[in-house]
């Protein structure tokens, strides 16, 4: 399940950017947005936990550091049908790491590891978990193997690593991603010294033939940034990925595919540049796409919103 999967991005893979997703390709696993498990059990859970059917195989990512609490949030994710749930031990935010979650676990794996016992003892779901290599000073070898193993040792197998350490202070979160340097061998060595694992590779993955060449050493790859930014690229991941034999859509056929999603949610009131601004990245490169994006961006004031998008998509030719 886990062979090519998106991140979950803040601000980025809610709801209407995974079905989005979903119109490009069936096989990829898709995840929300990191949701704490406190927001899951006492705020606007519906809210929070809605999607479509169409968004399945999904996954939910929480956090959270209370192992009770987050055994609750899983049985609730349960109830709301995703498939995984999966917690972030990965993120380096000041924010974050003021709530005792995220990247900053990675140094409490015993913590983690009742925090994942306590998922598994309350659902039925797989539980996994998203970390780094290591924070700060912590050893990347020996470190890395010891929160794996006491994770491990509490019933999780799969494990979804960024190749690249976290430093808790003085990075921002983008700076996070790009300055620590990355060692995609420490994955790979990671793969082969615990093979009965399931390991997932992420960090600065930007192509399906890069992809490939990851799956050679590890079991699966999860794409970030990139798959929001140029979502186009996944129009191969079935393909060349999974190996089904179906379709490639083109961008027009996309548009066309998103518009009955954009017509249900127009009549239950939604204002459309809540789905419509995940679409920006799909016209990267090409002629006109500024007209486009400046189109998509103001469609709330237009009239008759939903007749033109499909003018829009029936007229698009790339």
């Amino acid at each position: 399940m886990h062979k090519f999967c998106v991140a979950p991005m803040m601000d980025r893979t809610d709801r209407h950017e995974r079905y989005f997703l979903r119109t490009i390709t069936t096989e990829t696993l898709l995840y929300s947005e990191m949701i704490h498990a406190n927001a899951v059990v006492y705020g606007d859970t519906t809210s929070l936990l809605k999607h479509h059917q169409n968004e399945h195989p999904l996954a939910i990512q929480l956090g959270g550091s209370d192992p009770s609490l987050l055994a609750e949030a899983a049985q609730v994710a349960q109830n709301y049908g995703f498939k995984e749930i999966n917690l972030n031990v990965g993120c380096p935010s000041d924010r974050v790491q003021k709530g005792r979650f995220g990247a900053i676990l990675m140094k409490e794996p015993n913590l983690v590891a009742d925090c994942v016992k306590a998922m598994i003892e309350n659902t039925n779901l797989p539980i996994t978990v998203k970390c780094r290599i290591g924070v700060d000073d912590m050893n990347e070898d020996a470190g890395l193997d010891d929160f794996i193993n006491q994770v491990k040792d509490a019933g999780c197998n799969t494990f979804i690593v960024h190749a690249r350490k976290a430093w808790l202070k003085g990075l921002s979160p983008k700076e996070n991603r790009e300055i620590p340097p990355i060692n995609y061998s420490r994955v790979y060595k990671l793969k082969e010294d615990f093979s009965d694992l399931n390991i997932v590779i992420n960090g600065e993955i930007s192509s399906i033939e890069q992809s490939l060449s990851h799956l050679e050493y590890v079991d699966g790859v999860m794409m970030g940034r990139e798959a929001y930014d140029n979502p186009y690229l996944l129009k191969d991941v079935d393909t060349e990925i999974f190996k089904k034999k179906t379709k490639i859509k083109s961008r027009k056929e996309i548009l066309m595919s998103y518009l009955p999603y954009l017509e249900t949610e127009h009549n239950q009131g939604v204002k459309l540049v809540y789905a419509t601004k995940h679409l920006m990245g799909l016209f990267k490169g090409l002629k006109g796409a500024k007209e486009i994006r400046r189109f998509l961006t103001k469609i709330d004031s237009i009239e008759n919103p939903i007749e033109q998008y499909k003018q829009l998509a029936i007229g698009f030719n790339e």
